[in-house]
């Protein structure tokens, strides 16, 4: 059995990575079962967030925001518009591009879910370091970027 200080050579579950995906799993599953309250999957949450911060931005750079293949996100958008979340129109030089945009009700729904979802992060930093989330943070971020 391996120690907290040596790399995991007979133990995978003791591994940083291992313990890594089941917080990743626990946040998701937690944040997935409170949105449903107000109608949306984190997906679907991750592309009004990215809306709400830049609107008319393509449906790539939504799929990479929400972690979802590019014909997931068309799914997605597709979902959201019925649902009257969002609107997609012609772009005013381009007919081809289609923006998108939030609608009112998206706003709605969004402004719902920042509240879930900000409870969420402070139950995630309330259990790793109550004093200074920032040390969590720093070192996910870390890691992300030795994997580089």
């Amino acid at each position: 059995m391996s120690s907290l200080m040596d790399p995991p050579k007979d133990d995978t579950y003791r591994s940083i990575g291992y313990a890594l995906k089941r917080a990743q799993q626990a946040l998701r599953g937690h944040l997935d079962t409170q949105l449903r309250d107000v109608g949306l999957t984190m997906p679907q949450y991750s592309v009004l967030a990215g809306l709400e911060v830049s609107a008319g931005m393509s449906n790539a750079d939504l799929a990479r925001r929400a972690f979802v293949t590019p014909q997931t996100m068309q799914a997605i958008i597709v979902t959201l518009e019925k649902a009257g979340l969002i609107e997609r129109m012609a772009h005013p030089e381009n007919g081809r591009i289609r923006q998108t945009e939030l609608t009112p009700a998206g706003r709605s729904a969004l402004k719902a879910a920042h509240e879930i979802v900000a409870d969420a992060e402070v139950l995630a930093r309330a259990a790793v370091a109550p004093s200074d989330p920032e040390i969590i943070y720093a070192a996910l971020l870390r890691i992300a970027d030795a994997m580089r």
